[in-house]
């Protein structure tokens, strides 16, 4: 059975991510746009990155151009939005695809047919939350937002 670990992805940088380097930690997978009408949560999601990261929690920004055309810029352009527009610290990817024959395989993984929580990404700012054991231990939808009662009492829960 495969754990978040096993995974790599393109890097924003241009340097691979592999996800090895959250083993031990909680992490909540998130596909994120630039220009969507929930972008804004990339503020909340920052908050809950700098709230719990000294306890072993990361946010992973997983860009994504598969709805609506909301991600179109390169990864030098969303790197600079992000850090510009809400300045986020938490580790983002390259953009990748979540859905349909070119899905990567860390969405296979966490929507594909054999998947805990298995169906389609429904939209952008659609959440995992991943346990210190790398396995997925909730998924939400993309209008829960990061500070939703529902998704911080996962995460401290997840955390110990």
């Amino acid at each position: 059975m495969a754990h978040l670990k096993d995974f790599k992805l393109p890097g924003i940088d241009r340097w691979d991510l592999p996800l090895d380097r959250f083993e031990g930690e909680v992490v909540l997978v998130v596909n994120v746009a630039s220009r969507c009408g929930l972008t804004p949560q990339y503020k909340d999601l920052e908050a809950l990155h700098r709230k719990y990261n000294d306890r072993g929690f990361q946010v992973l920004g997983v860009p994504c151009n598969q709805f609506a055309g909301q991600e179109p810029g390169t990864e030098a352009e969303i790197q600079q939005f992000c850090t510009i527009n809400y300045d986020v610290t938490f580790p983002m990817s390259g953009k990748i695809e979540v859905n349909g024959g070119k899905r990567h395989a860390l969405y296979e993984w966490l929507a594909g047919a054999q998947a805990t929580f298995p169906g389609d990404i429904s939209w952008n700012f659609e959440k995992f939350l991943i346990g210190r054991d790398g396995n997925v231990i909730r998924r939400f939808a993309p209008t829960v937002k990061p500070d939703a009662a529902e998704l911080v009492s996962a995460i401290e829960r997840a955390l110990g």
